[in-house]
């Protein structure tokens, strides 16, 4: 088992972290990736390295999601067949929930382990308001229901560690891909209790509130506009058409066609970047099936409702609400869902990640210290080109 530590600028919490993990089980090996903190903090990663951590150092933040994947990297090429947790170097995660996460990933298989806080007791606003939207949009795009959507701490087991490697995201948008990406690459998502840690009013944070917000709600918010776009051309076209022809059937056909065909662009060109990885041909039918689904769904829940008295534009907005997150983790799942076995430019093959480490690398150079306890760290130097 690996313990996995990402660390940007971190302060004196980083090294009891360390020492608290090493007096509780002194076999797990440490890893701790320095994601361009700078020369102010050599200080800190040295201690780190004295007491036996494996330390990779970059000259330039590369931001958490790529350290994360270097730190992956790092491990399938040197540590092979080891599991991993990954912890947060802020004292946010106690050794307890630690090894209580360890312990549930050794139990599992094809299944990614989320220490789950509870958010309650003395919790800063900010976070506990960014954990219930990401929460609320995350079960809105996929219809499954956690309830620590931006946890940090988290097990996966070896053989994750190849596919781990090819998820977009550099920075805290990373883990929210992975949660988003787990089912259909195959992996299920368990969860442990842990206990909600907020050390100075969470000040070791680095997380910037409005730009890695905007990172790590992209996916879901790109989608939300996209399919609000489609709804205003589909309400208009149906209002439209309703005039016209006083029917309800071709109303609400005409309009679907019409809208259909925006949506499908748009979200293949800008909101699934990946989806283009597919022939035009073969997306667009399985998204004309997927509508003629969705148009059943919404005539007769239409229909119901009309039925009963509820005034046509209320029962529009009612039906497309309920079919909004059906019709995003269909198209995020399977639609526009990346190939298997492709990878992302940059990104190291699975059978290839110890000669493609440097890859992962944003710095011109990668700095590794490995020592052992009592020891002076060794240092070692290669060029990124």
């Amino acid at each position: 088992m690996i313990v996995l530590i990402p660390a940007y600028e971190p302060d004196h919490q980083l090294i009891n972290l360390i020492r608290t993990i090493q007096e509780a089980d002194p076999w797990l090996r440490i890893v701790v990736v320095d994601d361009g903190s700078g020369p102010d903090f050599n200080d800190v990663f040295d201690d780190a390295a004295r007491l036996g951590c494996h330390v990779l150092s970059y000259a330039v933040n590369g931001g958490k999601g790529h350290a994360l994947k270097s730190g992956f990297a790092f491990i399938a090429a040197e540590f092979p067949g080891n599991d991993v947790v990954c912890a947060d170097s802020d004292g946010q995660h106690g050794v307890a929930d630690i090894l209580a996460v360890a312990d549930r990933v050794g139990r599992v298989t094809a299944t990614m382990v989320l220490g789950c806080r509870n958010f309650s007791g003395d919790v800063p606003a900010r976070s506990k308001f960014g954990n219930t939207v990401t929460r609320w949009l995350f079960r809105l795009a996929t219809g499954q229901r956690i309830a620590d959507t931006q946890t940090g701490l988290r097990g996966y087991r070896a053989d994750m560690l190849p596919w781990l490697l090819t998820v977009r995201g550099q920075r805290y948008e990373y883990e929210l891909n992975l949660l988003l990406e787990a089912k259909q690459a195959g992996y299920a998502i368990d969860s442990v209790d842990i206990a909600t840690v907020y050390l100075d009013n969470n000040s070791g944070s680095h997380f910037r509130p409005v730009a890695d917000s905007i990172r790590i709600y992209a996916p879901l918010l790109k989608f939300l506009v996209s399919s609000f776009s489609a709804f205003l051309v589909d309400t208009v076209a149906f209002l439209i058409l309703s005039a016209l022809t006083d029917s309800l059937l071709l109303a609400v056909v005409g309009a679907r066609v019409i809208s259909s065909a925006v949506n499908f662009l748009v979200n293949r060109q800008l909101v699934f970047d990946h989806g283009t990885e597919r022939s035009l041909r073969s997306t667009a039918a399985g998204y004309m099936a997927l509508v003629v689904i969705l148009l059943s769904a919404n005539y007769s829940i239409m229909w119901a409702l009309t039925s009963v008295a509820v005034p046509d534009l209320l029962a529009k907005l009612v039906t497309e609400m309920a079919l909004l997150g059906v019709s995003f983790a269909v198209q995020q799942r399977f639609l526009f869902a990346r190939k298997a076995g492709t990878t992302l430019a940059g990104t190291p093959e699975p059978a290839d990640v110890e000669t493609h480490i440097p890859a992962l690398v944003p710095a011109q150079f990668q700095h590794s210290r490995t020592g052992n306890r009592g020891d002076q760290p060794t240092n070692r130097f290669r060029r990124i080109r």
